[in-house]
């Protein structure tokens, strides 16, 4: 579902510690490193600053390969100093074989390690997101329009948020007064085109450009993205990778 998933934080030094931790337990190495971010595979980290601030109230779930590695990642954690936000156990309310534990990173996000009775597909480190957003409805309205061009689905509503999954994955909408604040969600493009039409649906349908259809050569050669705003001004992008 995502090609990848940025939260900026407060600082990067205290967060890079607290995910090389979180995601080296479970067994996920860093790829990349820059002069202001962290990458491991579909997640990364980049300093905030005065014009991109910190990510506040996301809820992010890493994927754990069985019942006894969310046991250790929480141990792990919570030895480590982090803040307990929820100690292993079923979690019957989502579905009757899932089984997670929760922490808090050093801005305050809940962090999390799941396993659903079953291997996972695909490579993604990124289990799922939950969202918080100020108004359901239009939140639901925003990616709706943009699931088509985005490789996702509308997947189920229960009381209070909206699923949408894809790929073996999903990122829940949830209402909250609270709301999720500076994220970046990326999703993947077939082509170039994909991407234009990404853009082009979002901004016919009112929502805000954060940048047009182009070529980002600061990330890599062949990176061709487009930005938009959602309803709570969250960063959310489609990039198709030119590897030719």
């Amino acid at each position: 579902m995502f090609d990848h998933v940025t939260i900026r934080v407060s600082d990067r030094a205290a967060s890079r510690a607290f995910y090389e931790l979180a995601l080296g337990e479970l067994g996920f190495e860093r790829t990349a490193v820059g002069d202001h971010f962290d990458e491991w595979w579909d997640f990364s980290i980049s300093q905030a600053r005065d014009d991109r601030p910190v990510t506040r109230g996301l809820h992010v779930a890493f994927v754990a390969r069985s019942r006894e590695a969310v046991d250790a990642w929480w141990r792990a954690m919570t030895s480590a100093g982090y803040r307990d936000d929820g100690a292993p156990a079923e979690r019957p309310q989502y579905h009757r074989r899932y089984y997670g534990a929760f922490v808090l990173d050093p801005d305050g996000n809940s962090v999390e390690a799941v396993f659903h009775g079953r291997r996972r597909r695909g490579e993604h480190r990124i289990d799922h997101l939950w969202i918080r957003v100020g108004h359901l409805g239009a939140s639901r309205r925003f990616y709706e329009t943009i699931a088509p061009l985005a490789g996702f689905r509308p997947a189920s509503i229960h009381r209070g948020r909206f699923h949408f999954s894809g790929q073996d994955r999903t990122f829940a909408i949830v209402a909250d007064s609270r709301t999720t604040q500076n994220v970046h969600l990326a999703f993947p493009a077939a082509d170039k085109a994909a991407v234009e039409a990404f853009h082009r649906t979002a901004v016919d349908a009112g929502y805000r450009d954060n940048g047009a259809p182009g070529e980002r050569p600061e990330y890599h050669p062949g990176y061709y993205g487009a930005f938009v705003l959602d309803p709570d001004g969250n960063n959310v992008e489609a990039v198709y990778h030119d590897r030719s």
